[in-house]
């Protein structure tokens, strides 16, 4: 079986790499900067990326892709949507052309829930969204308009509704990473102090090690034309996530509240409903928060001085 990563390079690519290496894929990634793994193409070019479907002929494709990052989408909402909307009608385009029989996983959010209130603790599928975010906006279009590529071509396209994940590989800019590259830089006698934004938020964490494997499930066995939320379907809030973090560190550990790390628009609260994918595909989340936590704390603790 062979399959193609687009956006191969980032955080979740070099897990999903592994994940499906480890199962016998013959695997290509493709990202915007190339290495002796990676083709290198711009998703946001038409003529690339039919190129490069003409040449690799894969038999899934996992689009990762894109512009991840929800604060950011707010400083860059025009270019959020050239990766996002763009660059997946490039890919819709490049398959239906040149493999209309590869079987696509394109990657959503639960950025596209919105703010739900109280109903945010039980997010099924079903549930109205309600996306208040430029990145929101953007995911809740490539749903559609994969939808709307299943229904006019017959093609195999599951998208999912990803909930938060992390690991070690993540990057600055992201709740956990940020909280635990601030603590190992206050231990290191780097910074003096913590910066935090808003600690009531409540949200729903994976290992990204687990998330690949629904992935690489719902390549195998999904069902085209569905969405599948991924999550574990357990809450904690950013101060529950800040506390286990402090009671791992090495010495008191100084936090302040900075009013510059608050969104325009944050949610509330928002849990997973992950019974559609168990379902469909057997998975289950298998790795708990303080593994997640003491991961990525120490990954932070072993990057050398800035």
């Amino acid at each position: 079986m062979k399959a193609l990563i687009t956006g191969s390079r980032g955080f979740v690519g070099g897990y999903l790499r592994r994940e499906l290496e480890q199962h016998g894929y013959t695997v290509i990634g493709l990202d915007i900067a190339t290495d002796d793994q990676t083709i290198a193409a711009d998703i946001c070019n038409a003529e690339q990326m039919r190129e490069v479907l003409r040449h690799t002929l894969p038999d899934v494709i996992f689009h990762l892709a894109g512009q991840a990052n929800v604060a950011l989408s707010w400083q860059i909402p025009q270019r959020t949507f050239e990766l996002n909307v763009l660059g997946m009608i490039n890919l819709l385009e490049a398959v239906r052309l040149g493999k209309p029989s590869a079987k696509i996983v394109g990657i959503g959010s639960s950025d596209q829930y919105g703010n739900l209130g109280e109903a945010g603790r039980n997010v099924t599928e079903e549930t109205q969204m309600r996306p208040q975010t430029p990145y929101a906006v953007s995911k809740r279009t490539q749903e559609e308009i994969a939808a709307v590529y299943c229904r006019a071509y017959g093609m195999h396209v599951c998208m999912t509704r990803s909930f938060n994940h992390a690991g070690a590989g993540q990057k600055r800019g992201f709740l956990i990473p940020d909280f635990a590259s601030g603590i190992a830089q206050v231990e290191s006698g780097q910074a003096e102090y913590l910066s935090v934004g808003n600690l009531n938020a409540q949200r729903d964490f994976t290992h990204v090690k687990d998330v690949v494997r629904a992935y690489r499930l719902l390549a195998e066995t999904g069902r085209s034309g569905e969405v599948y939320n991924i999550g574990s379907q357990t809450v904690y809030s950013a101060q529950e996530i800040l506390d286990r973090l402090l009671a791992m560190a090495t010495r008191e550990i100084p936090v302040r509240q900075d009013p510059a790390k608050m969104r325009p628009s944050d949610t509330l609260v928002i849990c997973c409903d992950h019974g559609k994918l168990t379902r469909d595909t057997g998975w289950m989340p298998e790795i708990k928060m303080d593994e997640i936590l003491a991961e990525v704390l120490q990954e932070w603790r072993n990057q050398p001085p800035v």
